[in-house]
C-alpha cells in the first residue's frame, strides 16, 4: 500500500480538501447504486485506509446522504453544485475518494473493474464507440 497526499475539490471551487492516507485500491464499481448514486455508468471510487479529511474551504458546503439497505451507501457532496467528495464509511473503516473530485496532477490509476455482471448493458459499445476531442467533431 501507498500512502499519498491527495488534494482535490467540487466543480464549482467551492469546497477544497486535503487528505493523506494509505491507497489500498482504486476501482470503477458498476453496481446498481454506484451507478444510481453518481448518475453515471460507474463510480471510480479509490479506497484507503480512514485518514483525517482536511478541508480547505468550503466545509459549509459539504453534505452527506446516508442510504440503507443490505449494503450501505454514502454519498458526500457539495450543496453548490452537487460534486463528489470524500468521506468515511459509516463503520468509520474505509475512506472513499471519487477520482473525479482530484485534482489533475494525480497520476494513480485503476486496479480493476468491479461488480462486472451488474454494469449497464451499454457499457461496452459506448467504450468502443468512436472518440472526440469535443462536442463539435
Amino acid at each position: 500500500m501507498i500512502t499519498q497526499t491527495l488534494t482535490g475539490g467540487c466543480l464549482c471551487n467551492k469546497v477544497r480538501y486535503s487528505v493523506k492516507a494509505e491507497l489500498i485500491q482504486f476501482y470503477f464499481c458498476h453496481c446498481e447504486q454506484c451507478r444510481k448514486i453518481t448518475g453515471s455508468a460507474f463510480a471510480a471510487n479509490i479506497r484507503a485506509n480512514p485518514a483525517k479529511i482536511k478541508w480547505l474551504s468550503g466545509s459549509e458546503f459539504v453534505k452527506r446522504f446516508d442510504y440503507p439497505g443490505v449494503r450501505y451507501f454514502t454519498k458526500v457532496f457539495c450543496t453548490e453544485c452537487g460534486s463528489g467528495l470524500p468521506f468515511i464509511n459509516e463503520k468509520g473503516d474505509n475512506l472513499y475518494i471519487p477520482a473525479g473530485s482530484l485534482d489533475p496532477e494525480t497520476h494513480i490509476k485503476p486496479g480493476c473493474n468491479i461488480f462486472w455482471g451488474d454494469r449497464s448493458a451499454w457499457i461496452e459499445e459506448g467504450l468502443s464507440a468512436p472518440r472526440f476531442n469535443g462536442f463539435d467533431e
